[in-house]
């Protein structure tokens, strides 16, 4: 179970990763939307279908995870990895290819029902985060990148992973071919 100070952790860093992207994305036109700065590189649209696809994809694989049994073997290795987890956004240098499951392949097309996809993905995570009683220190499944995590970090890369899709965002809105308004 988390302790108070772990959920108030998770439940901020949802909240603020969601309120940094809604504030990025708000207002934009459709050529803004889809404006790339490379042919190999997602267009806004494509980073906030992948965030809400992700969302959806990590809370079901967690749930997956509570419904199994307990790895408290895996436990001794968790602690290691949060300065992975918590440096998630920052490490942008790092680049990480997406699961194929999670990739944009247009399942939006309309940059209004995007946003409220992922709002509505998020007010679920944030839901569960505040009111799950289960031992999610003890329940893991791997990530691309850092092996085990548990479900408790599972629930901070949600929030870091949202940051770190924000600072792609950024970037392309500060690329000198974006369109104006």
């Amino acid at each position: 179970m988390m302790d108070a100070r772990e959920r108030e952790f998770v439940l901020e860093q949802l909240r603020a990763s969601e309120a940094r992207l809604m504030s990025l994305i708000q207002g934009l036109t459709p050529a803004q939307w889809s404006f790339r700065e490379a042919a190999e590189r997602w267009s806004i649209a494509e980073i906030v279908e992948h965030l809400a696809v992700f969302e959806g994809f990590i809370t079901s694989a967690i749930t997956h995870a509570l419904n199994s049994s307990q790895e408290l073997e895996k436990k001794a290795l968790s602690s290691a990895k949060e300065p992975l987890v918590l440096g998630l956004a920052a490490s942008r240098g790092t680049k990480l290819k997406a699961r194929e499951a999670t990739r944009p392949v247009g399942r939006w097309a309309d940059g209004a029902d995007l946003m409220e996809e992922f709002r509505e993905a998020r007010a679920r995570t944030i839901a569960f985060a505040a009111e799950t009683d289960r031992d999610l220190r003890g329940h893991f499944f791997p990530h691309i990148a850092f092996g085990d995590l548990d479900c408790y970090q599972w629930l901070v890369v949600l929030g870091q992973h949202t940051l770190r899709h924000c600072l792609q965002v950024e970037e392309i809105l500060r690329d000198e071919s974006f369109p104006v308004g």
